[in-house]
């Protein structure tokens, strides 16, 4: 930005901006250098990390205004078309990708055949790695209401998907996954669409600041989402802690002899066995003297 402010100063002359925009041209080579060379493990980590939805289907689906769809989450999905099956009237929402299918009775969610005015409902097809949010009347974002059976037929293309989950739980669920996706934060990617951004002349230079401040707003987003995923990681393994320390108290509890309780009754039983010999040895004495008398 700094060179953008250069030359878009009136005193800086075309052969001064010649030099500026070669300059603001390395950097931006430079910034897809370092993005493309930030891996772990084999994966780009800045050039679209997490799974996607193809800007197409999206539309297709959240875009009608017969299906009420306001969202679309994904989690560890593979790529490939999904196509959902919505028989009206029978509380029933199926969805497939050839391979697998999901069908969850959004009966006792919906008021009828709709989502009730003004809420939503999510359906959690967890097998699948989908979540889709369905609106009613007045939910903001919502174009339209949801009614059974307006999904029929409707696809989901799912592009581009390299990981962005991780496992944080035992079991094979939905809320057991936690989703990280990163945008493309290459400089000429199309999240920051700064490839065809110039300074070589001043008002082109003045229209680039512009572009440059909202790349910056696009990085600052994605910073945050970052944090906040990082912080959701590290809740999730300070939880795990606490819970194996649980277990194996547990475990312990259940296992291991409790060493004071232990002597304590070894003590007991010791005592028992003395006074029961101590006993049988004055019985012993007291017949001995009996028959001596006769």
């Amino acid at each position: 930005k700094e060179l953008a402010n250069q030359s878009a100063t009136s005193t800086v002359n075309d052969t001064n901006r010649e030099s500026i925009a070669a300059e603001f041209n390395q950097l931006v080579s430079t910034i897809d250098r370092i993005v493309e060379a930030t891996t772990y493990n084999s994966s780009n980590l800045l050039t679209g990390f997490g799974n996607q939805v193809s800007s197409t289907a999206s539309t297709a689906v959240t875009g009608s205004a017969t299906t009420g769809v306001t969202r679309i989450s994904l989690s560890a999905v593979q790529d490939g078309t999904f196509t959902f099956s919505d028989t009206a009237a029978d509380g029933d929402l199926t969805l497939g990708n050839g391979a697998v299918t999901q069908t969850l009775n959004m009966g006792t969610l919906l008021d009828g055949n709709v989502v009730a005015s003004g809420t939503s409902v999510v359906a959690n097809f967890d097998r699948l790695g989908v979540q889709v949010t369905l609106a009613g009347v007045g939910v903001q974002g919502a174009i339209g209401d949801y009614t059974d059976g307006d999904l029929d037929g409707t696809t989901i293309v799912v592009e581009g998907s390299t990981g962005g989950s991780f496992q944080v739980g035992p079991s094979n669920s939905f809320f057991n996954r936690l989703e990280v996706g990163i945008s493309d934060l290459r400089a000429t990617g199309t999240s920051l669409n700064l490839g065809g951004t110039s300074v070589a002349s001043l008002d082109s230079a003045r229209q680039a600041i512009s572009y440059i401040d909202q790349a910056t707003a696009t990085v600052s987003v994605a910073r945050g989402d970052l944090g906040t995923a990082q912080n959701r990681l590290n809740f999730s393994i300070a939880f795990t802690e606490v819970e194996i320390e649980n277990i194996s108290a547990s475990d312990a509890t259940i296992r291991d002899a409790d060493v004071a309780t232990e002597v304590t009754s070894f003590t007991r039983a010791q005592i028992l066995v003395s006074a029961s010999n101590s006993m049988l040895v004055q019985s012993n004495v007291s017949l001995v003297s009996a028959l001596s008398l006769l």
